[in-house]
């Protein structure tokens, strides 16, 4: 159901886009397009590293791998929340501000939700393999490498292709704005991890909920049935 949902909510994205382009003429928002198709590699690879895990043997050899590029793109989806900012850009605007608000709202919440359901593949691969403890550090950790990664994405316009071709070129410079990083780094790191965790716990704590409903329903009738 959520990847069926998750799927309906990239196919609306994709016409809204789309009826923008024919409506106005223009290109404004077309990357928002490419930036859902960069936010589902990470969803993708996590799904893959997930199914593997249950075989032991794929825990230690493949799954390593596929980890390593799951952390490669994983910014690529909370990224979306930041295009949010494109909404100040309104010179000229073609369309009607509530349109492109719907546009950019949807996008980034569809980024954000793969992301989130992506982190949790992997959080559970940790706690399975180690313990639940071990998962809950990946995911602070996590959150706050995303965060950083963000950053670069956005203000320094490095993406997870860069660290591919260039690789050599590319940690230097990383390396640089880490050994002396700026205010804004370090506020703009700071709360988009906090603001990334709320999602993630909510959204957590609520499918959580759910679950203690559903096995309370499912104990009740026994219960019933003792007495």
């Amino acid at each position: 159901t959520v990847f069926l949902l998750l799927n309906v909510a990239c196919a609306t994205c994709i016409a809204l886009v789309g009826v923008r382009v024919a409506y106005t003429d223009s290109t404004r928002h077309i990357g928002l397009i490419w930036n859902l198709f960069l936010a589902w590699i990470p969803f993708i690879l996590s799904y893959l590293a997930h199914a593997l895990s249950w075989k032991r043997i794929w825990v230690y050899f493949a799954i390593p791998f596929v980890a390593f590029l799951w952390l490669l793109f994983f910014p690529n989806a909370p990224y979306m929340l930041t295009d949010l900012q494109d909404l100040a850009r309104g010179a000229g605007r073609e369309a009607p501000l509530w349109y492109d608000v719907i546009i950019v709202v949807w996008c980034s919440w569809t980024g954000t939700l793969l992301g989130v359901i992506s982190l949790y593949l992997m959080q559970d691969i940790i706690s399975r393999t180690f313990n639940r403890w071990f998962g809950w550090v990946f995911v602070f950790a996590i959150s706050g490498l995303s965060s950083f990664g963000i950053y670069i994405g956005r203000f320094v316009r490095l993406n997870s292709w860069d660290i591919l071709q260039n690789p050599t070129e590319t940690a230097v410079e990383i390396l640089g704005i880490v050994i002396d990083p700026s205010r804004r780094l370090a506020a703009f790191t700071l709360l988009y991890t906090f603001f990334f965790l709320f999602i993630f716990l909510l959204l957590y704590s609520f499918s959580h909920m759910l679950q203690e409903q559903v096995t309370r329903a499912q104990a009740a009738p026994d219960q019933m049935a003792s007495t």
